[in-house]
């Protein structure tokens, strides 16, 4: 039995991927922002009679994020997996503080989560996306404002390149994946930003439990998976990537414990 953190898991893939390994009998750690439909998602798992707690948190705040993230250390609650689930899109209101919200929930605080919860011998699954674009510095630090469909891709190919070089500095694990779980699957921010109602969502979760799980994902470290093609892709440069991620992990310097 595996302890495993989900960060957004009360609806979508998320929720979906938290009772396929509820199912399976692991104990969880789901997070959500809204306090109601957190406790019912909680409520609603544990009738698989499996050990669930549930974290509070607005991941587009990193402060909020830190937070959390400093109850778990405080807990000494050991967490083999982290699935970074948590992603936004399209939303009414694109700023969170200085940055735009996709970059502060689908890069940094996906970041954030990574390097203050390392589970030293368990694995950390960032979910990425077949939308990526090249990462615009200014974009990321907040300075430039994007379209939806742009800021999205960006932030995706950011935390995709963080994850290559934050593997590549981690060569003692713990194993950290990014990973694309299928194109328009059926969720709230497909239906939301595609207008359309999605593709069937076990695609996704099969392929999470088993990058959070199986074997054939255990030497895969600082790679990204495509689930649309069903493989690895190249690794990225490495300059690209550590470009990138020395700029996430400046911004995080200044986020507080």
């Amino acid at each position: 039995m595996k302890t495993i953190l989900i960060t957004g898991a009360t609806q979508g893939l998320g929720r979906a991927t938290a009772q396929a390994l509820a199912e399976q009998g692991h104990a969880l750690i789901l997070h959500g922002r809204d306090a109601q439909k957190l406790a019912e998602t909680a409520d609603d798992l544990r009738r698989f009679g499996t050990q669930v707690q549930t974290e509070l948190a607005d991941l587009s705040d990193l402060s909020d994020a830190a937070v959390m993230a400093a109850r778990l250390i405080a807990l000494q609650q050991p967490i083999d997996v982290l699935i970074n689930n948590a992603g936004v899109f399209k939303t009414a209101q694109t700023r969170a503080g200085r940055f735009d919200v996709r970059f502060a929930v689908n890069t940094l605080a996906s970041a954030l989560m990574a390097t203050r919860l390392i589970p030293r011998d368990g694995r950390i699954i960032h979910l990425s996306s077949a939308a990526q674009a090249s990462v615009d510095p200014q974009a990321l630090d907040g300075t430039r404002s994007l379209q939806d469909m742009e800021a999205y891709a960006q932030s995706k190919l950011a935390i995709t390149l963080w994850n290559q070089a934050f593997a590549d500095s981690h060569p003692d694990g713990p194993v950290s994946l990014a990973v694309n779980p299928g194109s328009l699957l059926a969720t709230r921010m497909v239906r939301e930003g595609f207008g359309t109602s999605g593709n069937n969502l076990n695609i996704g979760v099969d392929i999470l439990t088993q990058a959070a799980l199986s074997q054939d994902f255990a030497t895969a470290s600082g790679r990204y998976y495509d689930n649309d093609a069903g493989r690895f892709a190249p690794r990225f440069p490495d300059a690209q990537a550590q470009e990138i991620a020395q700029q996430v992990d400046s911004l995080l310097s200044d986020i507080g414990a």
